[in-house]
């Protein structure tokens, strides 16, 4: 009961965040100018889709236990993205500035922002590792892993925005949203590897 919930409240927060988004890059893309008007039933479906996701992963968690702990990482990982962009997107949009050494700042920001939520929501939900004697090991070697995901993610996004020209004739500002979301997904996996088997590995 508490993982449906908690499924509910992730699903909630990110269908908020999604049209905060949303309504920015509708400024200067007229794709997603189309698509706003029906955002506003994001609050009431998303909530449910992540739901459903999570009870479908229940079922099939007999066959492979880690499917039901990699939805929860899914989950956290959507929310961790989402919060990621829209500080970007906040801080993009509000500013005017989507290139250089200060976007890469704001990239910056953006992903110590979303590592921060990462911790807490995978260490007590995701992988459940509660164990008091270990939080100091558990921290540095969490630092570590951020630390080398933060500069494959800040590197990735500083490459494709400032040397790699934009696909499909993308404006400035929307290319830096699409940069950080490849470099986002990089990152993602690297840290799902380091989490399970090196920082919340309950066995170590």
């Amino acid at each position: 009961m508490a993982d449906n919930i908690l499924s509910l409240f992730i699903g909630e927060v990110c269908a908020w965040l999604i049209i905060l988004i949303g309504r920015n890059l509708a400024v200067e893309n007229a794709g997603v100018q189309v698509l706003l008007p029906y955002f506003k039933y994001l609050p009431l479906v998303f909530p449910l889709i992540c739901l459903a996701g999570m009870l479908i992963a229940r079922l099939l968690r007999n066959l492979l236990p880690i499917i039901y702990q990699l939805a929860k990482f899914i989950l956290v990982g959507g929310l961790n993205f989402l919060i990621d962009m829209g500080v970007l997107n906040f801080l993009i949009f509000s500013t005017g500035v989507s290139t250089g050494i200060t976007q890469s700042g704001f990239k910056s920001l953006s992903f110590l922002v979303a590592v921060t939520n990462s911790y807490v929501w995978n260490r007590h939900w995701t992988f459940k590792n509660e164990a008091q004697e270990s939080i100091s090991q558990e921290f540095f070697q969490f630092f570590i892993i951020t630390v080398i995901g933060f500069s494959i993610n800040v590197g990735i996004d500083y490459i494709l925005v400032n040397i790699v020209s934009p696909f499909w004739e993308m404006p400035l500002k929307t290319w830096a949203q699409f940069s950080a979301l490849l470099a986002t997904l990089v990152q993602l996996v690297l840290n799902f590897l380091g989490y399970k088997f090196i920082v919340f590995n309950t066995k170590k």
